[in-house]
């Protein structure tokens, strides 16, 4: 996840592309728009958003829900990466829903600070960003993902655009890897389908490793490995490629050629628009089929 590599490689590519500087690409989506940043999606289905508040056990969540105007479907539970809960992922569970999927987007740090808890154009290349989320992060850990991930499942299905027939999805950038996986654990029966974007710390030496849980859950999973974090760490694939064959588990896990550690987030510094959305359209595969 991000860590102070991860920081370096992404201001080695910003040194050979200056056009991508904070200032440029704060400009372009500011000018443009964070939904311009997709390519027009056919069929897309008109979209109900609120901004909603969810009792866990530490606490009220706040959080962002959208889905179809009309009808119930599948639920999709989006785990942000470290700068949290904010425009840019509004937009991509805004897209998600109009795909046919309600969708609920929390802010992780609201145990610390109502979302958004970083301005818009924030980077976590700026120490006073880094600064501000890295003790939010550290406050998080593997109790209160579960604790966290049970409030937000059992939210949803009371919900009347959610169709509890349905399995449920979760997808987690960054530091929302680990959320994912511990997610399917935590209701295995409910939880259909997992994505991770750039996670990191997925499969690790500690006993908390989120790996160890895989013998523990049902769902069919898709890894999008950045190619930086898999040059830093190319063990992690091989151990998760192994623990879900152990256990039966179907798993697509790709390293992603040309891209960098937060290359999914469309207003990251480092977005690969092509790999994203080959990301995206995998995922997308995956839910068809998984939550149908």
């Amino acid at each position: 996840m991000c860590d102070n590599d991860t920081q370096k490689d992404v201001e080695d590519y910003l040194r050979r592309h200056p056009e991508m500087s904070r200032r440029n690409f704060g400009k372009l989506a500011a000018t443009a728009g964070l939904a311009a940043m997709f390519p027009p999606l056919a069929n897309a289905q008109p979209v109900t958003e609120w901004n909603v508040e969810i009792a866990t056990a530490d606490g009220v969540a706040d959080c962002y829900f959208v889905h179809p105007s009309r009808g119930s479907h599948a639920a999709v539970l989006v785990w942000p990466d470290i700068l949290a809960l904010r425009p840019a992922f509004r937009e991509m569970g805004k897209r998600l829903a109009r795909s046919g999927y309600s969708v609920l987007v929390p802010n992780p740090f609201y145990r610390d600070a109502h979302a958004p808890v970083v301005p818009f154009g924030a980077s976590f290349g700026d120490t006073p960003i880094r600064n501000l989320v890295l003790p939010m992060a550290r406050n998080l850990n593997a109790d209160t993902h579960f604790t966290d991930a049970n409030a937000f499942i059992a939210w949803l299905d009371q919900q009347e655009a959610v169709d509890s027939s349905k399995g449920m999805g979760t997808t987690g950038y960054c530091m929302g890897g680990p959320m994912v996986m511990r997610t399917v654990a935590a209701v295995p029966e409910r939880m259909a389908a997992g994505a991770t974007f750039h996670g990191g710390g997925l499969a690790t030496g500690d006993a908390s490793s989120p790996h160890l849980l895989i013998p523990e859950t049902n769902a069919s999973m898709l890894h999008c490995v950045a190619e930086n974090d898999d040059a830093s760490n190319p063990e992690a694939k091989e151990i998760l490629r192994e623990a879900y064959a152990d256990a039966g588990i179907s798993a697509e896990i790709e390293v992603y050629g040309d891209t960098l550690h937060g290359w999914c987030a469309i207003d990251s510094q480092v977005y690969h628009q092509a790999q994203a959305e080959r990301a995206w359209s995998r995922m997308l595969n995956l839910f068809s089929t998984a939550l149908a």
